[in-house]
């Protein structure tokens, strides 16, 4: 199962590809999506185009991306919602299902505390995925929510009692 983690941003949007295989998560890619400079309707189309790009080069079967959150300002919050916004278009349009969690869900997923900074995050997905170095932030975050959601995702099968898949879907 390849799950494409997004870590929205109006200025840089970070993404994670993983595959799971049973127990075991295994890194495929992750980067950086920066925006040119311009206004925000052309940064939200780089969104969306870049975010189609990444689907298609790896054809995940599911996406993860990060809730919105309150952020140090309303204008800033609209930002990012309108960036969330785009990249969930993008996976939407490739007939993605699309997966929300909150950001101390995400830390608590992968560091084991919710309050959790930027730089235990890049350690603990480096550990997790044995990546040779640390992650760029935006890109461990993305690569944080893939885990998360693989996590829960294993997790509510293994509570269903699910043994086999069904047209794609986990039932």
């Amino acid at each position: 199962m390849i799950i494409l983690g997004i870590d929205p941003g109006s200025r840089i949007t970070g993404y994670g590809v993983i595959n799971n295989i049973g127990n075991k998560n295994e890194y495929i890619a992750s980067g950086c999506i920066r925006m040119k400079d311009g206004d925000l309707a052309d940064r939200l189309n780089q969104i969306f185009d870049s975010v189609t790009q990444v689907i298609e080069m790896y054809s995940p079967q599911e996406f993860a991306i990060e809730q919105v959150f309150m952020a140090k300002n309303a204008d800033s919050a609209l930002k990012l919602g309108q960036a969330r916004g785009a990249a969930i278009v993008a996976a939407t349009q490739q007939s993605l299902d699309v997966y929300e969690y909150a950001a101390r869900s995400v830390k608590q997923a992968v560091v084991g505390k919710g309050s959790a900074d930027k730089s235990q995050v890049q350690h603990m997905v480096s550990r997790i995925l044995k990546l040779p170095g640390l992650p760029q932030e935006d890109a461990a975050d993305a690569l944080a929510i893939a885990l998360c959601h693989s996590n829960t995702r294993a997790g509510l099968v293994k509570m269903a009692g699910v043994s086999g898949r069904s047209q794609g879907r986990w039932r």
